[in-house]
Protein backbone atom coordinates (compact mmCIF):
# COMPACT_ATOMS: atom_id res chain seq x y z
CA UNK A 1 0.00 0.00 0.00
CA UNK A 2 2.66 2.06 0.52
CA UNK A 3 3.07 2.89 -3.52
CA UNK A 4 -0.22 4.27 -3.18
CA UNK A 5 0.57 7.33 -0.79
CA UNK A 6 -0.33 10.65 -2.73
CA UNK A 7 -2.50 8.81 -5.39
CA UNK A 8 -6.08 8.51 -5.33
CA UNK A 9 -7.24 4.75 -5.00
CA UNK A 10 -10.68 2.84 -4.89
CA UNK A 11 -11.16 0.63 -2.15
CA UNK A 12 -13.23 -2.30 -1.69
CA UNK A 13 -13.19 -3.33 2.13
CA UNK A 14 -14.44 -4.46 4.88
CA UNK A 15 -15.93 -1.85 7.81
CA UNK A 16 -16.12 -2.49 11.52
CA UNK A 17 -19.19 -4.13 10.88
CA UNK A 18 -17.71 -6.65 8.37
CA UNK A 19 -20.08 -5.25 5.82
CA UNK A 20 -18.47 -4.43 2.12
CA UNK A 21 -17.99 -0.81 1.56
CA UNK A 22 -16.30 0.84 -2.04
CA UNK A 23 -14.55 4.03 -1.37
CA UNK A 24 -12.44 6.68 -3.30
CA UNK A 25 -9.76 7.56 -0.76
CA UNK A 26 -6.63 9.04 -1.11
CA UNK A 27 -3.63 7.57 0.72
CA UNK A 28 -2.33 9.70 3.05
CA UNK A 29 -0.48 7.72 5.31
CA UNK A 30 0.33 3.74 5.80
CA UNK A 31 2.12 2.56 8.81
CA UNK A 32 1.55 -0.35 11.13
CA UNK A 33 -0.55 -2.16 9.32
CA UNK A 34 -3.37 0.84 8.89
CA UNK A 35 -4.07 2.73 5.56
CA UNK A 36 -5.03 6.65 7.27
CA UNK A 37 -6.71 8.71 3.57
CA UNK A 38 -8.97 11.10 2.85
CA UNK A 39 -12.09 9.82 1.97
CA UNK A 40 -13.76 11.68 -0.94
CA UNK A 41 -17.30 10.82 -1.06
CA UNK A 42 -17.53 11.78 3.07
CA UNK A 43 -15.09 14.58 2.98
CA UNK A 44 -13.61 13.07 5.57
CA UNK A 45 -10.37 11.38 7.22
CA UNK A 46 -10.91 7.40 7.38
CA UNK A 47 -8.77 5.04 8.84
CA UNK A 48 -8.55 1.39 6.90
CA UNK A 49 -6.70 -1.87 8.42
CA UNK A 50 -4.98 -3.54 5.17
CA UNK A 51 -6.33 -6.75 6.07
CA UNK A 52 -9.26 -5.33 5.70
CA UNK A 53 -8.93 -4.00 2.36
CA UNK A 54 -10.50 -6.97 -0.74
CA UNK A 55 -9.42 -4.87 -3.72
CA UNK A 56 -7.32 -1.72 -4.72
CA UNK A 57 -7.69 0.00 -7.79
CA UNK A 58 -5.60 3.17 -9.05
CA UNK A 59 -7.58 5.88 -10.21
CA UNK A 60 -4.78 8.75 -10.45
CA UNK A 61 -1.72 11.33 -9.22
CA UNK A 62 -3.33 13.27 -6.19
CA UNK A 63 -3.59 17.05 -7.54
CA UNK A 64 -5.17 18.02 -4.02
CA UNK A 65 -3.16 21.07 -2.46
CA UNK A 66 -2.52 20.18 1.35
Amino acid sequence: MERYIGHIIEVIYLDIDNKTKQRRIEVLMVENGIVKAFCHQRQALRVIRIENILAVKQVSVSSRVS
